[in-house]
């Protein structure tokens, strides 16, 4: 699976900036060209992060000839159900929704609607591993495969691992540190014992608990440094979302 997102996309170089409708035209372009190279054997999905609305999400998928891409994730902002209701009306592509919910309330609408064909449970913002059981089971009832939200290191990689294996839906975990993509999440100076890839995938950990060591005397010894997210504006100079 390919899984690509605008985050680098670039507005005249200018790393803080992002204008929408400039981005929907050069990245169907980079999509199509993309399918046309590795096949139709590969599953390729993007994520949008929410920056898009309505109608520049259906500007973008009309723009790509039909099974260019297998799912979209977060095209929009998720606070209305009913706006993903409308949309689900104007492209026929799945939706991936769900990283930021932090509870099966929110997920309850936009899995009993089908408004959306993959979960993105996010273990550690949806309120644990019983929480995220509890998603889980819901979407295997409405035939909804579980693709977990999973950027925050080694211990929501191993608990996500443990759900994956126990639900008979699951699609494909997020990970950030492979041989394509490295943030530095998994620092094995800082966790000694961790999950590591085989391939492309992970082997169950049969280690007590989650599995992970991690180095609390070294952690002690740093100093906090925060971390901004980065603010995009558009041309005008008003701020878009991230």
């Amino acid at each position: 699976m390919l899984r690509l997102a605008p985050a680098e996309f670039e507005a005249e170089g200018d790393k803080e900036l992002f204008e929408p409708r400039q981005s929907i035209a050069t990245i169907a372009e980079w999509c199509t060209d993309l399918r046309k190279e590795v096949g139709t054997a590969i599953t390729i999905g993007i994520d949008y992060h929410t920056r898009l609305t309505p109608a520049q999400t259906y500007s973008f998928i009309k723009r790509m000839p039909p099974g260019t891409l297998d799912y979209i994730e977060e095209p929009i902002r998720d606070e209305n159900p009913e706006a993903y209701e409308n949309l689900r009306k104007m492209v026929d592509i799945p939706f991936t929704i769900g990283e930021e919910f932090s509870s099966k309330w929110q997920f309850l609408p936009f899995i009993e609607r089908n408004l959306t064909q993959y979960a993105r449970i996010d273990i550690c913002n949806v309120g644990g591993i019983t929480e995220a059981m509890k998603v889980a089971s819901l979407a295997e009832a409405h035939y909804i495969d579980l693709m977990p939200h999973n950027p925050l290191g080694p211990i929501c990689t191993a608990a996500s691992i443990h759900m994956a294996a126990a639900c008979p839906n699951f699609g494909w975990l997020e990970e950030m540190n492979t041989p394509a993509q490295y943030m530095g999440t998994d620092a094995p100076e800082f966790y000694p014992v961790r999950p590591m890839l085989s391939g492309p995938t992970y082997p169950v950990l049969d280690t007590p608990g989650l599995g992970v060591e991690f180095n609390e005397e070294l952690a002690l010894k740093q100093t906090f440094k925060p971390i901004e997210i980065p603010r995009l504006r558009r041309k005008d100079g008003s701020f878009t979302n991230w």
